[in-house]
């Protein structure tokens, strides 16, 4: 997936995404949100941008953009893969899982494949320890996986 451009119409985008936050006590998180949801990630000079026009340091608007899992500051995937390595998952098999989609997608965790549909990461917990070992594709989760339940589930996104 390509970078984004950040030119006058994004700055534009991201006034209109401030501005229908600005009654909000404290709008950052939703700001930050409804960039990411717009252009998938959170660019550099957009969290700048952010962080002058609500007046908060721009290593506030970073810390928060790093430390929560569903933000992302650089270009992914159309899907978003996350495989659990929680206990649970990581005694039922997390690890072939993980190397599974390695081979199916053909990339590593953290990169995205050429076509920019999938990126792969490794999370620490999906909460769903019943249904363990589990990977989260966006906002769907996916449980009780297998070499043949995970091509299933690929497909599904083809």
């Amino acid at each position: 997936m390509n970078a984004l451009k950040v030119d006058e119409e994004v700055y534009r985008e991201v006034e209109s995404i401030i501005l229908a936050n600005r009654d909000e006590k404290t709008p950052l998180l939703s700001v930050l949100q409804g960039i990411s949801q717009v252009y998938g990630y959170l660019p550099r000079d957009v969290m700048e941008y952010v962080s002058r026009k609500l007046n908060i340091p721009s290593s506030k608007v970073f810390g928060v953009a790093t430390f929560y899992s569903f933000f992302e500051t650089r270009p992914v995937g159309k899907y978003m893969i996350r495989i659990c390595q929680n206990a649970p998952c990581h005694v039922l098999g997390a690890s072939n899982i993980l190397r599974i989609l390695k081979k199916e997608l053909n990339i590593k965790e953290g990169e995205t494949t050429k076509d920019g549909k999938f990126t792969l990461e490794v999370t620490s917990c999906l909460g769903v320890c019943g249904v363990a070992p589990a990977m989260m594709i966006n906002e769907t989760t996916y449980g009780n996986l297998n070499e043949e339940r995970i091509r299933e589930v690929l497909a599904l996104y083809q």
